[in-house]
């Protein structure tokens, strides 16, 4: 009989017998919602357009920037898929028919209009894809495709006068990939939203909606329910023995514990799903001599945990604490 006992010559010890049971294992646009509050604009004549995003940033780069270029903000989204339909031709590789929102209406009008007057025009929306995506809006929807300059794209991360200053000495065109990706979500969202909405309201309660991201969750874990409740528990049966060298004392630091693992001459690892098979196994070791076969050893490498990052922290706090994420962030600010 081969086990994986570390120790010296010959042991003495007693079986312990354990049964175990194995067990198988609609978005919507930004700014939609925000009533839009249009500010008539100064005079853009013989200067330069600049549309970010919130009103509130529109002030700190107008400040930045100084007379010469008039800064307002398109407060999220001008456009969007319509709301009565589902705004997205499906036979026509998912060709989306977009609108004009009525609350922005008023807004787009005053930015048209100031474009038009401008020396040029800078889009500064946010810097991911759902800004590109605006910036893509603004530029079709004011129709700004005829200007003798075309719109430029500016970028910056932070607010300040060194970053704003570089961007616009480094202006590029719209990246239609972000864009893209900003169209993909929103159709992928109305698809699946449009559709599967109506279903929970029939079946579950009305006035809740299915996404794109908990539609597919909820199917896997539909899926791997289904698993466990299909699964056929089977009983199995391990043998360990608690050992010591031969001499010593029989304390708790001079034991160590041995599992059953083959029978001599055969490699594969031995199956007990019986328990009478299990007190066959145990009566034939009760007072049997052990001896290591042979000791191995290596070295083995433990690297440190990754630092925490503010979900993991969560997790785990969650985990073997029991803290809600909002306890964990509030302890976590006292360190």
């Amino acid at each position: 009989m081969t086990t994986n006992n570390r120790a010296s010559k010959k042991a003495a010890g007693k079986t312990i017998v354990k049964k175990t049971t194995a067990k198988k294992k609609p978005t919507k646009a930004k700014g939609s919602k925000a009533k839009s509050s249009a500010v008539k604009l100064p005079s853009s004549a013989g200067k330069s357009l600049v549309i970010v995003e919130s009103p509130a940033k529109a002030r700190t780069v107008g400040q930045i920037l100084g007379g010469k270029y008039v800064v307002t903000a398109s407060q999220g989204h001008v456009r969007d898929l319509p709301k009565s339909k589902i705004g997205v031709d499906v036979d026509q590789d998912f060709e989306p028919s977009y609108v004009i929102m009525k609350d922005k209406q008023s807004l787009l009008t005053q930015i048209k209009k100031a474009g038009n007057e401008a020396k040029e025009v800078f889009l500064a929306t946010d810097p991911d894809r759902e800004g590109e995506a605006i910036s893509w809006h603004l530029q079709n929807a004011a129709n700004w495709g005829d200007l003798k300059v075309a719109p430029k794209r500016v970028v910056f991360h932070e607010i300040t006068k060194e970053a704003v200053e570089e961007a616009f000495k480094t202006p590029r065109e719209i990246d239609m990939q972000l864009v893209n990706a900003q169209q993909a979500r929103r159709i992928l969202d109305r698809l699946v939203g449009y559709q599967i909405s109506p279903l929970l309201w029939r079946r579950v309660q009305r006035g809740t909606s299915a996404g794109r991201v908990q539609s597919v969750s909820l199917r896997m874990v539909v899926d791997r329910e289904r698993e466990i409740e299909a699964f056929i528990p089977v009983e199995s049966w391990t043998i360990d023995n608690l050992l010591r060298k031969v001499g010593t004392d029989d304390t708790e630091k001079n034991h160590f514990s041995a599992t059953l693992y083959s029978m001599k001459g055969e490699r594969r690892r031995i199956s007990i799903s019986k328990e009478e098979e299990a007190r066959r196994y145990e009566s034939e070791l009760a007072n049997a001599d052990y001896k290591v076969a042979d000791v191995q050893k290596r070295d083995r490498r433990q690297r440190p945990s990754a630092p925490f990052t503010t979900s993991t922290m969560q997790q785990e706090a969650g985990r073997k604490l029991r803290f809600t994420a909002q306890r964990t962030m509030a302890v976590a600010q006292q360190l």
